[in-house]
């Protein structure tokens, strides 16, 4: 039903003209630092065919770079020169019509293969289409990937994880299919299986663009098209059939049962014996090899290439579909044109995040567990150290909000890159599902049994009140969190960071229980405590008797709190409550627009 003709796909050939990429780099320190520009890809030029079509690099060749900016993934700064669809612009929608399979394969092992693809096509395929069509793509992409047995199963193993990424890419049926390094962490057979799998793909009319290191031979023999670069230059773009033949022409030979690819890097590293005799019979001669052999061999590759019949032929083709007509703006940077609504978006990142919890459970039956315990264990402790841990405990679980986009990080960066959702729809998806099942079951239940074996103020006002405040903390602590390292991975400085200040803030939540013991000239520092807020507010609910750990006497909450130079009104109540709503607001602010300037950044 959805399988298309291969007439379908032959008029998206991608043409590259003059592709040049820079990057701006610093060096020196402090005053002395400088900032200049590095080339990274130099003129590069070609046509993308429907087939096999590789792109391999030798020394920092750039062949992941070149492959973004061909799938319209890289942020047009410092990219000059022009990609075109047919001699025409991309489309504003390219990104959502073609398909991209990243190198690490950034599928949820929580979620069953139909599960994964089931989330792709609500996304990425039209709202026009009805449940029963896209139940029906699923299943065409599930038989075309051979998938049929494991399906309904967990992804598993490599070659699961890996056609799953490709099935996810083809969800969308589309004439284009980009796939960076796609058989990395696969071993040889399981290699040979995915290239077979997208020989077939590709003879269907389809246009497979792929970054490679080395293939074996057995996998090199089904390229099409071979893009062969160094050090950001262009050595080769032509048939891969045909390139052995072309580098015999520059005086390189590849022995009998050499690895092709293996041959090309040793050829540019300078480590061939073909390579070796080839400088010596160049110095033997005053032609204009000889000048040439006097350059670096990339530099000599690069000259040879620009005067060889592949490149005029290449030059031809691109004047012919581009009609001689260059555009010097189709590179500047599109909006991505969605085809779900806001809401169609949102409801499936709750869905996914739902499936995700069931598949993975063990964090939050821990959580459960934990504060099972911990309730045993304030049988020991008076109602102000009591207090105190309930604050704390809302701190120490929220330490794990990092999850909540940390762990997810690659994934919202490719799903976002191919269309799948707004920033805010992903934002608001995800952190609505973690603060309610994350954070407001487990805070509810902890909270709700503490506050009647510790017999505080009745009254369903005041139990509100300390929920409310219980649910701030934790709320506020997991903000600040996600603000601080939502960029850094685990071993990063700003992870750090997070540790010292939720030491801080438990310090002075501490010095919190007798105000007495704080140093005046630190007094201050207790207003960029979150916890200290909370338990504030918790405070000002003791009503009855309470033993002081400090002073060897008894006396009501009121006469407690006195002793500590609270404020009584009820306004001290509220105006912690609103301290915490604040700081919350501010670093949530923060961490959305770190998202976006990640998601234009990437």
């Amino acid at each position: 039903m959805f399988k298309m003709s291969s007439s379908h796909y032959q008029d998206f050939i991608p043409d590259i003209h003059n592709i040049c990429y820079r990057v701006k780099e610093k060096s020196g320190f402090l005053l002395c630092r400088r900032t200049f520009e590095r080339e990274v890809l130099t003129n590069i030029n070609g046509t993308m065919k429907p087939g096999l079509n590789a792109v391999m690099e030798c020394t920092g060749g750039g062949k992941s770079l070149l492959l973004d900016i061909l799938a319209a993934r890289k942020d047009p700064n410092g990219l000059s020169g022009d990609v075109l669809i047919n001699g025409a612009p991309r489309p504003a929608n390219f990104k959502c019509n073609s398909g991209f399979v990243v190198q690490d394969d950034l599928v949820l092992g929580t979620l069953t293969v139909r599960e994964n693809l089931t989330f792709s096509a609500a996304l990425r395929l039209p709202t026009t289409m009805t449940k029963h069509e896209k139940d029906e793509r699923i299943k065409v992409v599930i038989e075309e990937l051979g998938l049929d047995e494991v399906a309904d199963s967990k992804v598993g193993s490599g070659e699961e994880r890996k056609k799953t990424s490709i099935a996810m890419g083809l969800i969308t049926d589309p004439s284009i299919l980009f796939l960076d390094e796609p058989t990395t962490g696969l071993d040889w057979s399981t290699a040979n299986a995915i290239f077979l799998l997208l020989k077939n793909i590709s003879e269907q009319g389809r246009t497979i663009i792929f970054s490679f290191r080395q293939p074996q031979n057995s996998i090199f023999k089904l390229f099409d098209s071979l893009t062969l670069l160094a050090s950001g230059k262009l050595m080769y773009h032509g048939p891969a059939q045909k390139a052995l033949e072309y580098f015999e022409s520059a005086g390189y030979h590849c022995e009998l049962l050499n690895n092709p690819s293996d041959f090309f890097v040793d050829v540019i590293n300078g480590d061939s014996p073909a390579a070796v005799r080839a400088m010596q019979e160049e110095e033997a001669n005053e032609t204009e090899q000889l000048l040439m052999g006097k350059l670096p061999v990339i530099e000599r590759l690069a000259q040879f290439y620009s005067k060889s019949p592949f490149y005029r032929e290449t030059e031809t083709e691109l004047e012919r579909l581009s009609g001689g007509q260059h555009s010097s703006s189709n590179l500047a940077f599109k909006e991505i044109t969605y085809v779900t609504t806001f809401c169609h978006q949102f409801r499936w990142i709750l869905w996914r995040s739902f499936r995700n919890l069931m598949g993975h459970p063990q964090p939050w039956i821990v959580q459960v567990i934990l504060q099972i315990l911990l309730i045993g264990l304030l049988f020991l402790f008076c109602r102000a150290w009591s207090l105190y841990v309930l604050t704390v405990f809302q701190c120490v679980t929220s330490v794990s909000a990092r999850e909540i986009f940390l762990m997810e990080r690659n994934l919202f960066i490719h799903e976002y890159l191919n269309g799948y959702y707004r920033v805010s729809s992903y934002f608001l998806g995800k952190l609505l599902f973690d603060l309610l099942f994350g954070r407001f079951f487990p805070s509810f239940i902890f909270t709700l049994v503490l506050y009647l074996m510790l017999g505080l103020k009745r009254g369903i006002t005041a139990f509100l009140i300390t929920m409310i405040t219980t649910l701030m903390v934790a709320y506020s602590t997991t903000a600040m969190i996600l603000a601080i390292g939502i960029h850094e991975n685990a071993a990063s400085g700003k992870t750090l960071l997070v540790t010292v200040y939720f030491v801080f803030m438990l310090v002075f939540l501490g010095m919190s229980l007798n105000f007495e013991t704080m140093a005046p000239q630190l007094s201050w520092l207790q207003y960029f405590s979150i916890p200290h807020y909370g338990y504030m507010v918790s405070c000002l609910h003791l009503n009855e008797n309470v033993t002081l750990f400090v002073l060897n006497f008894r006396c009501t909450g009121e006469e407690f709190l006195k002793i500590q130079g609270l404020d009584l009104s009820p306004w001290s109540i509220w105006k912690n409550i609103l301290s915490l709503a604040c700081m919350m607001i501010i670093f949530l602010t923060i961490v959305y627009l770190k998202l976006l300037f990640l998601k234009k950044h990437c």
